[in-house]
């Protein structure tokens, strides 16, 4: 871009993030609260008029946004004092992290999107602290057979057997970049990271995960429920309440930041 940017509409990107516990998923559905129509409320009530968003994906009802990008067009120059507006339009659950400009037009918080990740968390043993936000599992688990199945993701590159029925995906190809399980003390944190994500695709390989852990299935046999292409014979989803959206990348260089909230 050369001269002044602001002399035609801008592409501009927010950083989101919201405990999804209230909301039905990400996407603007009838008659349900979703965390794509408050944002856009809150923006109509600071633009006076309606703005459309896009973002990098579609979390489910339950799911949690730590980064979720999102984009939108103005003409007019934005700056920090939008970002600490918004925020106190926001209900507590749903949060600009920062503001950033596109620095292509055509740039797509979805489509431009390179990697996500994701983390699902558990917890052994009851606690006050973490309804909502883990799940609790009560039974022991196997962390070594559960690190080896996670590990043999990566030698895969399609994965119907973990994908929602009727996901509409025109490809159940995703490159798996990381997969494992990570341990502190009565937290149990499943990091998966990949290019893209099938609809339920990770609810799905946590909760036959689980089945590893806890016996029920072994490493051959969680080989072969992906080679099936098969979701009937995956596991059982796990809740919503325990997976975090956590990360979006694009290539380097595409946005260029304007402010981080607090800043």
């Amino acid at each position: 871009m050369s001269g002044n940017p602001y002399l035609y509409s801008m592409r501009y990107v927010l950083d989101i993030s919201y405990h999804g516990g209230a909301y039905a998923g990400w996407q603007i559905q009838p008659n349900a609260h979703t965390v794509q129509a408050e944002l856009e409320g809150a923006m109509k009530t600071f633009f006076g008029e309606e703005v459309s968003v896009m973002g990098a994906g579609r979390t489910d009802a339950g799911v949690h946004g730590k980064q979720l990008m999102v984009h939108f067009d103005r003409e007019e120059e934005l700056a920090l004092p939008f970002v600490h507006s918004l925020n106190g339009i926001l209900p507590g659950d749903l949060a600009v992290n920062a503001l950033y400009v596109a620095e292509d037009p055509e740039f797509h918080a979805r489509f431009s999107a390179t990697h996500r990740a994701y983390i699902y968390q558990l917890v052994r043993k009851k606690s006050p602290l973490w309804p909502g936000l883990a799940m609790w599992v009560r039974h022991p688990l196997d962390l070594e057979a559960m690190q080896a199945a996670a590990r043999s993701l990566k030698d895969y590159e399609s994965f119907g057997s973990f994908c929602k029925a009727h996901g509409a995906n025109k490809t159940n190809r995703c490159r798996i970049d990381h997969a494992y399980w990570e341990e502190n003390g009565d937290l149990l944190c499943f990091h998966i990271g990949a290019d893209r994500f099938l609809r339920g695709m990770v609810r799905a390989i946590v909760g036959t995960l689980l089945l590893v852990g806890a016996g029920k299935m072994s490493l051959e046999e969680f080989r072969a429920v992906i080679e099936a292409e098969d979701r009937t014979q995956a596991g059982p989803n796990a809740p919503a309440h325990g997976l975090f959206l956590t990360e979006v990348r694009y290539p380097e260089d595409s946005l260029r930041l304007i402010c981080r909230s607090g800043i």
